[in-house]
């Protein structure tokens, strides 16, 4: 069985550590960046299959580079999350992009993640 690999670009600490938590323990590869630079250098070089990324970060917004992500990596599915995300402030069409608001909850993580590595 492949492992399905997870990216994060969240500059919070605490958050990435649980999330890592959350993705390690169900056989997930995950890899957290705290800046977008960095983030967007290890899509590259990852080539995960799910994103996480916030918006407010260090060096930048990272909702600006959803376009461009997509286009570079159409088979990514990417999560949007961010704690000051106001309904209307950002869309974007596409069934691989999903906006949540922090925080998440374990129940909504395992509604979408506890069949989708099971179906690889």
């Amino acid at each position: 069985m492949l492992k399905l690999k997870v990216l994060m670009i969240d500059d919070e600490i605490d958050y990435c550590k649980i999330m890592e938590s959350y993705f390690r323990r169900r056989n997930y590869d995950v890899n957290v960046a705290f800046n977008l630079t960095e983030g967007l250098q290890l899509i590259s070089e990852t080539q995960p299959d799910i994103l996480f990324l916030d918006n407010n970060l260090p060096d930048g917004k990272g909702w600006t580079h959803v376009e461009t992500i997509v286009e570079k990596n159409p088979h990514l599915k990417i999560y949007l999350v961010s704690a000051y995300h106001q309904k209307g402030d950002f869309f974007y069409d596409s069934p691989n992009v999903t906006i949540w608001e922090k925080p998440l909850s374990i129940s909504l993580l395992n509604e979408h993640f506890a069949t989708l590595q099971a179906e690889q």
